[in-house]
């Protein structure tokens, strides 16, 4: 690991905000490095205001997507609204349906096979569309590079609407209206948002006319802060105002699937990170291992005795794909090895019965163990598919694009990309990514990096201290829990390797001639149990222990050395 500490900021602006937050330097500095700057800022930051939502008609072609759906409703049109089968696209199917069901009865939904179809737009889709009478289809999560399949749709009367958040390509797509804030030509402030958040939008807009305010669309917000923590999307700007009081509505008054869920776990307050492991797994493995469908039903299943049924059934679903990407996992393992790729600076792996639900789970835990860009493929008909992770620092996409002569489609952003190619370029695809990647990445990014906040005396964590930083949540990119780093800590001398295998590390540390302890755990951190018989220095993050009903800070390891 390498610990790389963020550099101070201007010594005089910190005091400044300290004073003026009347808060330690430490934290003032660790809000300086949000761009957290002024009262003001700060104010903003720590409570966020529906206000802060932008106006909906700022982005691109709302109003003709707005003007085609009322048309549609004025009509009696049948409107098919589609979207992707990950959490992303059925939260956003899920939140745009059940918003226009509340103003006409003429909406279906439609989450293309992962396995027939394959991602985003399909003509599959759109002859289901056709074939069932639907002349308006709003496309979610997906579609801002379906340039042919919208000229299909048109040669048969349908129009699209896209809402989309993916990284367009050199052309837009033909449809009626092109939701998405990262179009060059769109000057919406926040080009951030996920799918579900650009189909939420979408839904504001549709109300202005209705005299529904910001207020009127706060239930809906269970579903868009569960897409952002899901899709990894910056944790700033409009979405940290949308997660905030989504995770009010899921803590509070969630709708039936999200309560089914909820209510399997021992859990009674959800923060975002229970969101990403708890939530998010459930309904992504509907569309891994049966269909997309499934999340939409019990997204949208008004009794919640159905909705418990349904998300009984989803809970068996993701006990399969628990099985599924360790069982992948291994063997992609055994093949890295059985090929002596171990030092290459890529990871592209392929067997044709790999279930393609669970290669995006497997080419994340492969960069666990080879920190480097991995792609892991499977058969998908008579193609090849991938999905492609990325490490910090690198982009995979613009990497694909490099080899592009040897891929037939693919979509995605820096961090995480999907595609397609035919199986006789297989090898040529593998041999060029790797050479693209060794041309094009900074070696020093191989080796994985930890962030660090600030250098910290453990007796400067007082409840104070650990109050201000809980409440820097919801956290995620571009506002990561704080990460602290203390030197020449010691152990109590009952330090152990705890776990079924003795992978994680459980410690009680003191500093200095202050005896005060703090109890310590670092996650398969088992193996450095011996750097603990002397001084050593830690990097952490402050987390909160509950036992027997008493609650106490405790700090989770990230490294020590």
């Amino acid at each position: 690991m390498r610990w790389t500490l963020k550099p101070l900021p201007d010594k005089e602006k910190i005091e400044k905000l300290a004073q003026d937050l009347q808060v330690d330097l430490t934290i003032a500095n660790v809000l300086f490095q949000r761009n957290i700057e002024t009262f003001e800022d700060a104010k903003n930051f720590f409570r966020p205001s529906l206000d802060a939502i932008h106006d909906p008609f700022l982005m691109k072609d709302m109003d003709a997507a707005v003007a085609r759906i009322e048309t549609a409703i004025a009509n009696n049109e049948n409107i098919l609204v589609y979207g992707d089968y990950d959490v992303d696209g059925t939260t956003s199917v899920s939140l745009v349906a059940s918003y226009l069901k509340t103003i006409t009865p003429n909406i279906a939904t439609y989450i293309p096979d992962r396995y027939a179809e394959g991602y985003g737009v399909s003509y599959l889709g759109i002859d289901f569309a056709h074939d069932n009478g639907f002349s308006l289809i709003i496309a979610l999560d997906c579609g801002i590079k379906a340039i042919e399949k919208v000229a299909y749709a048109s040669e048969k009367n349908i129009d699209f609407i896209i809402c989309d958040h993916h990284k367009p390509g050199p052309e837009i797509p033909k449809a009626v209206a092109v939701l998405n804030a990262k179009r060059e030509d769109c000057t919406y402030p926040f080009d951030e948002l996920c799918g579900c958040g650009v189909g939420f939008k979408l839904i504001q807009a549709l109300g202005v006319s209705r005299n529904q305010t910001i207020e009127d669309f706060v239930p809906y917000l269970d579903l868009v802060a569960t897409a952002i923590a899901a899709d990894i999307v910056p944790m700033n700007g409009e979405n940290r105002v949308l997660a905030y009081y989504g995770l009010q509505v899921i803590n509070q008054n969630p709708r039936n699937g999200i309560k089914a869920i909820i209510h399997q776990t021992k859990k009674t307050v959800l923060t975002i990170t229970d969101v990403v492991f708890i939530i998010a797994p459930r309904i992504n493995a509907a569309g891994r291992i049966k269909h997309g469908n499934y999340a939409v039903e019990l997204l949208t299943e008004m009794d919640f005795d159905s909705a418990v049924e349904f998300a009984a059934s989803i809970e068996i679903f993701n006990a399969d794909r628990k099985e599924l990407d360790k069982r992948i996992t291994n063997e992609a393992l055994i093949q890295i090895i059985d090929n002596k790729e171990e030092e290459r600076f890529s990871s592209v792996v392929f067997q044709e019965d790999w279930h393609k639900g669970v290669i995006g789970i497997v080419a994340s835990r492969l960069i666990e163990k080879y920190y480097r860009p991995t792609l892991v493929f499977t058969k998908s008909g008579d193609k090849l598919a991938a999905s492609a992770r990325s490490i910090k620092g690198f982009d995979v996409y613009n990497a694909l694009e490099e080899c592009s002569e040897f891929i037939e489609q693919f979509g995605g952003h820096k961090y995480a990309a999907g595609l397609t190619l035919l199986p006789e370029n297989y090898q040529n695809f593998k041999n060029k990514f790797e050479e693209v990647v060794e041309k094009t990445i900074d070696k020093k990014l191989l080796t994985p990096e930890i962030t660090i906040d600030a250098a910290l005396d453990l007796s400067e964590i007082t409840p104070k201290f650990f109050r201000i930083i809980q409440q820097m949540a919801p956290f995620g990119p571009m506002n990561m829990k704080p990460t602290f780093t203390s030197t020449c800590v010691r152990d109590n001398g009952y330090g152990k390797q705890v776990g079924a295998d003795k992978t994680h590390l459980k410690l009680t540390v003191f500093q200095g001639e202050n005896q005060k302890t703090y109890n310590a755990i670092g996650f398969n951190l088992g193996a450095k149990i011996a750097l603990v018989s002397d001084e050593f220095d830690i990097v952490y993050a402050l987390d909160e222990n509950e036992w027997n009903g008493r609650k106490t800070v405790q700090l989770l390891l990230k490294d020590l050395k």
